[in-house]
């Protein structure tokens, strides 16, 4: 099997990391890939590391006509059987098969509520929630050429990062939340959670438009020296390790990809019940949920879980269960590796 991956994403974000663990994923099940992604000399240097050839191409706007030409180069020298587009732009500029001799099955795949209409020279569509799959049908795309394929994510255990390097008290509750500080992320409502926590602490891990007016949110209410602004960061893991449980509060959140990684690392969550992460909970089981845009009762199920241990080590129990379940690198790459024997010509 054969795989050319095509990404236009970001430097940084969660859709284009899972792009990065599952392109270094599939050859460690037998397949070979290559990759054509937006310059980018960082995560070109992290792909051709494990030996997977590289094509670096613009992906710009309506006028860039060269990457279509890049990406069919890249087809034409790998021959893979697969062309798997990671959402809108990298599925825009698939070539159109009239150029090829080589001519590859196309496959995008979406991580949220996009329109169809970038996708139009795709043969299957994978979506990494099942709401997403129905959405998509709902479009009128047909059920049969539609599959559900989660993420995964790593969960190797790491030292927790040094709270006091963050001059964090080695005693606080701490709360982590990680994500782009937008507003579908409602780090705002968290942050007003936090003025119901006279105790805790909070790290927000993510960079973004927002990022002033957080600042000044957390000085107008008398928070800004129990909170931390941390910038991107890669060590999610340690940061993980070091934190007392993990918040999800988006108002819009398609999957939820931190509270996989929260359970993976042997963390309780509280998220917002939208899309994404009230897929993934069981309210009560493996993570609380909370109603969307509700600070006070995001405060009081953080303040459960901080407060009453039993609580969180059941929640943290049934989190690792249901990560072991649908979501490690084994279990994914295995039905990518099915999805690809299915379709492929």
């Amino acid at each position: 099997m054969r795989v050319l991956g095509v990404m236009a994403g970001a430097p940084q974000g969660g859709a284009e990391a899972f792009f990065e663990r599952l392109m270094l994923a599939l050859p460690q099940a037998g397949m070979e890939c290559a990759v054509a992604i937006r310059s980018n000399a960082a995560r070109a240097e992290r792909i051709r590391a494990v030996g997977i050839a590289v094509t670096q191409a613009p992906f710009g706007g309506w006028f860039d006509f060269g990457t279509a030409w890049d990406v069919a180069n890249a087809i034409e020298r790998f021959k893979p059987d697969i062309a798997l587009a990671f959402m809108n732009r990298a599925a825009a500029k698939l070539p159109g098969r009239y150029v090829l001799d080589h001519k590859p099955v196309y496959v995008g795949r979406l991580g949220g509520y996009y329109d169809l209409k970038y996708y139009k020279r795709c043969r299957h569509l994978i979506g990494n929630t099942k709401d997403i799959c129905d959405w998509i049908v709902r479009q009128g795309w047909p059920a049969a050429r539609v599959a559900y394929l989660p993420n995964f994510v790593d969960a190797v255990q790491v030292p927790a990062a040094n709270r006091a390097a963050l001059d964090t008290p080695a005693d606080a509750k701490l709360i982590l939340a990680l994500g782009r500080l937008h507003a579908n992320k409602a780090f705002d409502v968290l942050l007003a959670a936090l003025a119901k926590l006279p105790k805790a602490y909070l790290w927000i891990a993510g960079t973004g438009p927002l990022d002033a007016d957080l600042r000044a949110q957390a000085q107008a209410l008398g928070i800004a020296s129990r909170v931390r602004f941390l910038g991107w960061r890669e060590d999610t893991a340690s940061l993980l390790a070091a934190c007392d449980v993990l918040a999800c509060p988006s108002r819009h959140e398609p999957l939820g990809n931190v509270v996989i990684e929260a359970w993976a690392q042997n963390r309780p969550v509280v998220a917002a019940a939208a899309a994404g992460p009230a897929a993934l909970i069981e309210d009560g089981r493996n993570g609380l949920l909370v109603p969307v845009d509700d600070a006070d009762a995001l405060a009081a199920s953080l303040g459960r879980v901080c407060d009453d241990a039993p609580l969180a080590k059941g929640l943290v129990q049934a989190g690792a269960f249901s990560y072991q379940k649908a979501h490690t690198k084994e279990a994914v790459v295995r039905l990518y590796g099915e999805f690809f024997d299915a379709v492929r010509q």
